[in-house]
């Protein structure tokens, strides 16, 4: 199954997102396997990137991991994080271009639908928020 790590600069924010999904698919089978990941390393507003090569690895199955981030420096942090990685888990991370929110929504949709969605396939639900207008 597919992780998924959602990155904020605020601990809150990610928390309140992984909570928000975990409850949308809690009439799942199993628990679906997202991970916050918000905060620098004094847990205030900032990102960390050894918080977040340490959710990747807690939250991989072995079938990839999605890396949802809100803002620039949480893309770069994230970037960083899996530059650290080693292979093989490190081919299977990527860092989808949508927005976190509505991002790790869909993400988390495609994953809870079929337990054996593809890395691509997660990264291209979660990247199809973009698409969602809200007018």
């Amino acid at each position: 199954m597919i992780g998924i790590v959602v990155v904020s600069h605020s601990v809150k924010v990610s928390e309140g997102i992984c909570d928000m999904i975990e409850q949308i698919s809690a009439s799942g089978t199993g628990k679906l396997p997202i991970i916050a990941a918000g905060g620098n390393s004094e847990g205030k507003l900032g990102t960390d990137p050894n918080r977040i090569l340490e959710s990747i690895k807690k939250v991989d199955q072995g079938d990839g991991v999605v890396v949802i981030c809100d803002l620039g420096s949480g893309v770069i942090s994230s970037q960083a994080a899996i530059a650290m990685l080693q292979e093989p888990l490190k081919s299977r991370v990527r860092i989808a271009d949508a927005p976190v929110l509505e991002g790790a929504v869909g993400a988390a949709v495609e994953v809870a639908s079929d337990a054996n969605s593809s890395l691509d396939s997660v990264i291209s639900a979660a990247e199809a928020s973009r698409q969602l207008h809200k007018k």
